[in-house]
């Protein structure tokens, strides 16, 4: 199979509906998180408009850690409850920041990003991790969004084997 990341052009609904149906491409036959993750990342940061990073961070002894990404280099660690994505974590509920140097505690992991989404990551009632997408761009996520990139998360989960 040959993948090319695109940015699909169209309102935001399309656009998600297409990221999902190369997504299930890409998982399909393939049970890895890592392999997943990987993939997953890559087709976010080429498949949506206006990111500077799109990645996971994975739960493991307490504190979220840095794993699959696309964009600059990243915090390796996280605290629960710090920053957007250990906020994120800790609440178990999606975050959208229109303006993350508003958000108490944000943790500046690169200085260009105005704006943030973190989506956790719950399988079987058990926190794996969360899906953090950032933009240079303030207000860049809105709910349709929330919505698309949640639906992205569980359909890796569902494919995952974790």
């Amino acid at each position: 199979m040959t993948f090319q990341a695109t940015r699909p052009e169209g309102a935001k609904r399309e656009i998600y509906h297409e990221l999902a149906l190369q997504a299930r491409g890409l998982f399909e036959g393939e049970r890895d998180w890592l392999a997943n993750a990987a993939n997953l990342s890559s087709l976010l940061f080429g498949g949506l408009a206006d990111l500077n990073w799109a990645g996971f961070y994975v739960l493991k002894a307490g504190e979220l850690v840095l794993g699959p990404f696309q964009g600059r280099p990243a915090c390796v660690r996280i605290a629960m409850g710090k920053g957007v994505c250990g906020t994120a974590a800790a609440q178990r509920t999606t975050l959208i920041v229109k303006d993350v140097h508003e958000f108490p505690g944000h943790i500046a992991c690169d200085v260009a990003s105005n704006s943030e989404i973190v989506i956790p990551l719950e399988k079987d009632g058990r926190l794996i991790g969360v899906l953090d997408i950032d933009s240079p761009v303030f207000a860049r996520f809105d709910d349709e969004d929330r919505v698309g990139l949640e639906a992205l998360a569980a359909q890796w989960l569902a494919a995952s084997d974790l």
